[in-house]
């Protein structure tokens, strides 16, 4: 299995699910990214950390490094595993010295916790073909989209642009083609969840 190296490229808010938030994390050999929808704790505690902010008392994922330690087990890294039914499964793979071994864990714990210990947060190719988005690709379309917008809009009056319709359920009511217009236009605003939600209605139209 061919482990392929993630880094974290941001954490926004939510805009359509109270509490929730939109982690980033992008392939360093390569252009696809990986947005994983992620709760308002875990992404307090992922933002600490990479801000390097000490709370006054310790979160559970600094808990869970202080009893690694006291006992004397290491991590070694964080791996997104699985995709199954739109739900990512990740797991931590710890060593006492003597044995290594993995223990299962929601992705945004994983990277809460792997970050505490500073070390390295992969995938594998399965993964990232069913989940990842391809960035070059959608900017050509982005691109075409907007040229074809410009001309479109030259005598028009100004004003803000008019929302763009919601992608619907897999019924045929929105193309593929205006389907991954949309996909390209929420990457290029970084609007991370929403193209989350378009890819796997993409992923659903191709199933």
């Amino acid at each position: 299995m061919k482990k392929i190296p993630l880094e974290i490229l941001g954490l926004s808010s939510s805009q359509s699910q109270s509490g929730s938030f939109a982690l980033i994390l992008g392939e360093k050999t390569g252009n696809r990214r990986l947005p994983i929808i992620i709760g308002m704790f875990e992404a307090q505690s992922i933002a600490i950390q990479i801000e390097k902010i000490n709370p006054n008392r310790p979160l559970t994922h600094d808990l869970f490094k202080s009893f690694a330690e006291h006992v004397h087990v290491a991590v070694l890294e964080v791996i997104i595993s699985d995709l199954k039914e739109g739900v990512f499964y990740s797991k931590i793979v710890c060593s006492d010295g003597a044995t290594t071994f993995e223990l299962d864990s929601r992705p945004s714990d994983a990277i809460a916790i792997g970050l505490r210990f500073g070390v390295p947060i992969f995938t594998v190719e399965s993964v990232l073909s069913e989940a990842g988005i391809i960035l070059s690709e959608l900017d050509e379309n982005a691109e075409d989209s907007d040229d074809e917008d410009d001309e479109d809009d030259d005598d028009s009056p100004s004003g803000p642009a008019k929302p763009e319709p919601a992608p619907r359920d897999p019924s045929g009511q929105v193309s593929l083609d205006e389907l991954t217009k949309m996909l390209a236009q929420a990457l290029e605003r970084e609007d991370y969840e929403k193209a989350a939600k378009i890819r796997d209605e993409l992923n659903k139209r191709d199933s």
